[in-house]
């Protein structure tokens, strides 16, 4: 039997392709009919696997979400090794598919992932001793930070062509056309900062631990 020409659609080779797409371009550019195109399908063959883009883009987001390592949560790992730790491939995952994040920090929904990022979140803090609202408010402060955080770049918001910064005008900003020249380095030293501010605040919060019980 001949063997055919093209892959054998699936849930993966859509997810991967409007991904992929997605990375490209945007979310803008993800319709059904692009995505069938990229696939070299007709549009109706991707009901059999997703009813809606909603569908397509909730099993996307989900994808990336499954490549934060929660790991270091665990119970009995120090809340801060775990929270840093999070914290970091959180980032990393958002920050390599950035176009993504709009549509992620809707907030998790019913997507497996997401929902099991949240509890082992919610449970780390739990578990070390904050009470459960403050733990709630952790976990939403660093989903804000760290979607802020990928969007999009602090040092390629400059231009790199000195004349752009007239002294006259702007006399701190003497520097500022070589931000973009050392993004990576800029962004992710920004990103430290506050991540490791965050933390250290947090830990003069942390709840003292209760006294032994009296013999």
């Amino acid at each position: 039997m001949a063997r055919p020409r093209k892959p054998l659609l699936s849930r993966e080779r859509i997810v991967t392709t409007a991904l992929a797409l997605i990375d490209a371009e945007g979310l803008a550019a993800l319709s059904t009919r692009r995505l069938a195109a990229e696939l070299g399908v007709s549009g109706p063959s991707l009901y059999n696997h997703f009813t809606t883009k909603d569908g397509i883009l909730d099993a996307v987001a989900d994808t990336v979400i499954a490549e934060v390592d929660v790991s270091a949560l665990a119970t009995g790992t120090d809340w801060r090794t775990g929270l840093l730790a999070w914290a970091r491939s959180y980032r990393a995952a958002l920050a390599a598919h950035p176009h993504i994040v709009p549509f992620l920090a809707q907030g998790p929904g019913r997507r497996p992932a997401g929902l099991k990022m949240a509890d082992a979140a919610f449970g780390g803090m739990v578990e070390a001793g904050w009470p459960p609202a403050q733990a709630t408010r952790i976990c939403a402060m660093v989903r804000y930070f760290v979607a802020g955080s990928a969007l999009g770049s602090f040092a390629r918001g400059f231009v790199d062509d000195p004349s752009a910064y007239d002294p006259a005008d702007y006399p701190h900003l003497g520097q500022a056309h070589l931000l973009a020249e050392h993004q990576q380095r800029v962004d992710e030293g920004a990103f430290e900062t506050g991540l490791l501010a965050l933390v250290d605040g947090l830990a003069l919060r942390h709840p003292a631990p209760a006294p032994p019980p009296r013999a």
